[in-house]
């Protein structure tokens, strides 16, 4: 119908029929290879983000292992990678269609089982990938609660159940367009005209994550000498603060993929001004990102200082951490000064968080449940506070509600309130059981003595430090053990003679 406008109203001007055909056909063909280089351009940027968040397993994978001590390490890296492979066939079957399975109700997606009838004229399977690498960052949260304790099979069932099941119901209700909550809904009725800005995932990642290793670390029990008799603290330290930063900086890397690349688009003006448009936009989010993590890392550094006495390497990435964490929710949607706010508090609520896990004797070997679970709850009501009109209708549309403390009344830091409410209630209603039968079961937590030898000999054939080589021949065993040696008799011993060249 356009072509046959465009032709009938050129030949009205020109008064050339065939020449008006032929100019509309190459504007047509000029207008779809532009319409395809823009798709292309979209979906490889949305590619590349989904690359840098899967970069994330392997920073997590090398923080848990620095985290945890050497006699754990094979273990913990094992269930990093099966996070990964349990979680890509979990959410290929179910989780994907769960979560974005539309049309749908406001509960549950019901369709692309198995990516069945996918890609649609909407989305591309550059979306699913980029949607995976997010469900197998939540379930690398959780590992990181329970480790250094927990049976390998308990990692496998719980992995798959929660990149399954649970955090894609999640997902729905906050970011596909016909979840209950979701600021992208698409017939327009949003939760108190608003809908919940995750943009993210501070409730929808890391909340889930960490509520599901509070319940399974809660339900386990710290591990052995954690705390002493009168209920005293007993630091357990990880062997390598070298793979703690490691992980660290490769998470940072990654999470230039987590937030900016929530925006799934790059090629797209706002109309505003020609040079400013979502790459803008895209632009402003990682600067925030870098903020947050960076004032909350420099605050616990300081903090720690007065109330420690000195300067923690480890505290210092868990609090960067717990920036990011937290500015991952409104990421998009504030000034880069309210990132700065973000991070500092992260820091506090980080600090604070573990000052009460010490006193009621919870045990996290990475303060995942503190980390994730309270500086996320932090992030979703900070954006609740923070969000700025004029990027929040950028991105949702004019009219939407901002934050409270910038003008834009109590909407939104409601429906914000209610996703921590829902995201609490979900995850313990689900993961909260599982973890409990498992532990019926006796296939939680493994046995006191493989818990004091090590998981790496006693569950996976070895150590993953080797300091001899197996094939020598030799019988010592690992490491090198000093010994006093005895003289052979009371008697003097004969002196020696030196050493000529003759006797070699």
């Amino acid at each position: 119908m356009a072509s046959l406008s465009c032709s009938s109203d050129l030949a009205t001007l020109i008064n050339h029929t065939a020449t008006a055909n032929y100019l509309c056909n190459q504007f047509d063909s000029i207008s779809r290879k532009l319409n395809d280089a823009t798709y292309a351009v979209d979906n490889t940027y949305l590619l590349f983000s989904a690359y840098l968040v899967f970069a994330m397993q392997l920073g997590f994978a090398m923080l848990c292992a620095g985290s945890v001590r050497a006699k754990n390490t094979m273990n913990i890296m094992l269930t990093n990678v099966l996070d990964a492979a349990a979680g890509g066939l979990s959410y290929y079957l179910f989780g994907f269609a769960f979560a974005f399975g539309a049309p749908s109700n406001g509960f549950i997606g019901r369709h692309f089982f198995g990516l069945r009838d996918y890609p649609t004229p909407s989305t591309d399977y550059s979306f699913f990938l980029y949607q995976w690498a997010f469900a197998i960052a939540a379930a690398g949260i959780t590992s990181g609660s329970i480790a250094e304790r927990t049976q390998f099979v308990a990692y496998l069932i719980y992995s798959s159940f929660l990149t399954g099941f649970v955090y894609p119901i999640v997902s729905h209700w906050f970011w596909s367009g016909d979840g209950w909550a979701s600021a992208t809904r698409t017939d327009g009725n949003v939760l108190f005209g608003s809908g919940v800005i995750d943009f993210a995932g501070s409730g929808v990642v890391h909340m889930v994550g960490g509520i599901a290793g509070l319940w399974g670390a809660l339900i386990e029990g710290p591990r052995i000498g954690r705390f002493d008799r009168t209920g005293r603290s007993v630091a357990l330290r990880g062997h390598s603060a070298s793979l703690v930063v490691l992980g660290s900086f490769l998470l940072w890397f990654g999470w230039y993929g987590f937030n900016p690349g929530s925006f799934f688009t790059i090629a797209k003006g706002y109309g505003r001004l020609g040079y400013y448009g979502q790459w803008s936009a895209i632009g402003r989010t990682a600067v925030t990102t870098t903020l947050a993590g960076s004032t909350a890392a420099l605050t616990t550094l300081f903090s720690k200082r007065l109330l420690a006495g000195h300067w923690n390497v480890i505290d210092v990435c868990n609090g960067l951490l717990g920036g990011f964490a937290a500015i991952t929710s409104g990421c998009a949607v504030v000034e880069p000064w309210a990132a700065i706010v973000c991070g500092f508090v992260a820091a506090w609520v980080l600090i604070g968080l573990n000052k009460l896990a010490a006193k009621v004797e919870y045990d996290d070997p990475l303060e995942a449940a503190q980390l994730h679970g309270g500086c996320g709850a932090w992030g979703v009501l900070f954006t609740g506070l923070f969000a700025k009109r004029e990027y929040v209708e950028e991105i949702y549309g004019i009219g939407r509600p901002c934050g409270a403390l910038m003008g834009g009344g109590g909407k939104l830091l409601a429906a914000q309130l209610i996703q921590i409410v829902v995201v609490c209630g979900w995850v313990s209603a689900t993961m909260g059981p599982l973890f409990y039968g498992l532990h019926k079961l006796n296939l939680l937590r493994i046995s006191r003595d493989d818990e004091t030898a090590g998981m790496d000999l006693t569950r996976h054939g070895g150590f993953a430090y080797a300091y001899h080589d197996d094939e020598d021949g030799s019988s010592r065993g690992v490491g090198l053990m000093m010994r006093k040696i005895e003289p052979a008799s009371t008697s003097p011993s004969p002196p020696v003679a030196p050493l000529s060249i003759s006797s070699l």
